[in-house]
């Protein structure tokens, strides 16, 4: 008699007829590429890079659209130039009412202990930032202002004096740089100083010269790319990161078509040979290190230097 406990959902087995039975089990196929994407995101939802909030906030309105294999989102705070200081803390004023609208839906999250809480709970995480480098105003007392409201990232597109000084004081507080449309000089530079993995929330596969690609690798940092509608495009930019980062350095920034979701992306990427820890870290685990590496980081610091 075959053994019953013995059964593997992704494999195919032949068990034989008991004895005086007139017709076989019936065989037991494979899951296909689509079934086994959208298993494995049920399990493993996205940390999505960039989500922009809308113009007006009011409580009335309807949650943001997004995708239902979505676990986490960094809110983008990125302010119109003639906007900066005060453009950034009403957005950020905004999304924290947005949240406390639809606390069945939404919850703030100041970490990533918070944050896999909230999607515990089955709510997806709030993560406040980037923050435009325009908003921090060239002053170290914003950066503490802005981290002290509950912001985990900051948009660093050029390196000057104040950078290098920023930088260091992000790593002390544990703030994330984003290095989203930064030219290569940029990048290089930012990952020569840093001593905490960077993120790009909303990477242009464009942007991404095999050089910037290889010190994105070295760093650990992670290149999050959006998902569009021709998802063999998609495929191929993420199997460029994997292949000169390495794949704990790929995820993903949004979706284009929230109706669609992630899943075919994924049911293309596992056609393409990628192996379900690869997915597990694009899907959230390579974000979520940054984070917590970030965390550690200024846990570990020390005390705050006078301004």
């Amino acid at each position: 008699m075959a053994d019953l406990e013995d059964h593997h959902p992704f494999s195919v087995e032949h068990a034989g007829a008991a004895s005086g039975d007139l017709d076989a089990p019936e065989q037991q196929l494979p899951l296909d590429e689509l079934t086994r994407a959208q298993a494995l995101l049920a399990a493993q939802p996205v940390v999505e890079g960039h989500t922009v909030p809308p113009r007006v906030f009011d409580p009335e309105d309807l949650a943001p659209v997004r995708a239902a294999e979505t676990g986490a989102q960094f809110w983008s705070l990125r302010a119109e130039p003639d906007e900066d200081v005060v453009g950034t803390l009403r957005r950020i004023d905004g999304i924290r009412a947005l949240v406390a609208a639809y606390p069945e839906e939404l919850r703030l999250a100041h970490s990533t202990a918070e944050m896999g809480h909230a999607v515990n709970c089955g709510r997806v995480a709030a993560l406040l930032g980037p923050v435009s480098w325009s908003a921090l105003a060239g002053s170290i007392a914003a950066v503490r202002a802005y981290h002290a409201l509950g912001v985990r990232a900051v948009n660093l597109p050029r390196f000057d004096g104040f950078a290098r000084e920023a930088v260091r004081e992000m790593n002390r507080l544990g703030l994330v740089v984003d290095l989203s449309g930064a030219d290569p000089e940029t990048v290089r530079r930012t990952l020569a100083l840093t001593r905490a993995p960077v993120l790009a929330t909303r990477a242009d596969p464009g942007e991404l010269t095999d050089e910037v690609l290889g010190l994105f690798g070295e760093n650990g940092g992670v290149c999050m790319l959006p998902v569009t509608e021709d998802l063999p495009a998609t495929a191929d930019a993420l199997d460029r990161v994997r292949a000169l980062a390495g794949p704990r350095c790929a995820g993903l920034s949004h979706t284009t078509d929230p109706a669609a979701g992630y899943a075919p992306l994924f049911a293309e990427l596992l056609r393409r040979g990628w192996p379900a820890p690869d997915l597990v870290a694009l899907a959230h685990d390579n974000v979520t290190r940054t984070l917590r590496e970030a965390e550690f980081l200024a846990r570990t610091s020390g005390p705050r230097r006078a301004a």
